[in-house]
């Protein structure tokens, strides 16, 4: 059951990476498989990076056209689209969604970076997660039948060959503060949830690396470059938002 009262926080990130053949070490950290290791830190809550593999490269799935809103392939959980009422507009869960695609390509393109392509399929299946975590007031890689991002993926789609997760929960129309400059703001609007949502996942070291392809060592496996991205949000009736965005190498 959810909980009664509201939640008030600044977005909380979280980036996982698993590798599904042995271990990796990430700077000093090494990630064994199986294991997710949580650190907190100043009130953030950041599992380590790891990359989830495909064995061979037959795929039965197809990708959807990238930049496909409708795909054919989607999750059976995949709530939709999500609104909440504040204080200065309707906030569709779907234009957050593509305004945080469209500034974490600004953000790869200041850097050189080649912009992901939206990925409908990927997308259903981040909003799905997101809805779980809300649901569950539990903002874990994790979800409740034990399925890691990639598995959740595979259970849809066989076409990424390595997955990566970041994801982040926050307010609508509260008063919340930022964790990495202790500055109160609050969302009222799509385009202002979609900035503090990008903006914190970028004052992160785990999840930045993530946006920014920066120091993810697959270990035996050489990780190429993300070629698509999907975001889910799911925004609770209480204005409570859960974020998903996943990262994908197509086979």
């Amino acid at each position: 059951m959810r909980r009664s009262s509201r939640h008030v926080s600044s977005p909380t990130p979280s980036f996982t990476v698993a590798n599904t053949r042995g271990s990796i070490r990430l700077g000093s950290i090494l990630i064994t498989v199986g294991l997710l290791v949580t650190l907190v830190l100043a009130g953030v809550v950041l599992a380590p990076q790891a990359v989830e593999y495909l064995d061979g490269t037959t795929t039965e799935v197809d990708p959807p056209e990238a930049g496909d809103r409708d795909p054919a392939v989607t999750d059976p959980d995949d709530p939709g689209d999500t609104t909440y009422e504040t204080s200065e507009e309707t906030v569709h869960a779907g234009d957050v969604e593509m305004k945080v695609h469209e500034l974490v390509n600004e953000e790869r393109a200041e850097h050189g970076l080649d912009a992901l392509e939206f990925d409908g399929t990927v997308a259903s299946v981040s909003r799905a997660h997101s809805q779980d975590m809300y649901e569950h007031d539990a903002l874990s890689h994790v979800n409740q039948d034990d399925e890691s991002p990639f598995e959740r993926f595979q259970d849809v789609a066989d076409y990424c060959h390595a997955y990566g997760e970041n994801i982040a929960r926050t307010n609508l129309d509260t008063t919340v503060e930022r964790d990495h400059d202790g500055e109160h703001v609050e969302y009222t609007t799509a385009e202002e949830l979609a900035e503090g949502l990008v903006d914190q996942w970028m004052h992160s070291e785990e999840h930045r690396a993530a946006i920014l392809e920066e120091d993810i060592d697959g270990g035996d496996q050489e990780i190429s470059a993300w070629d698509r991205g999907g975001v889910g949000i799911y925004i609770g009736t209480d204005g409570d938002v859960f974020a998903t965005h996943n990262f994908c190498t197509l086979v």
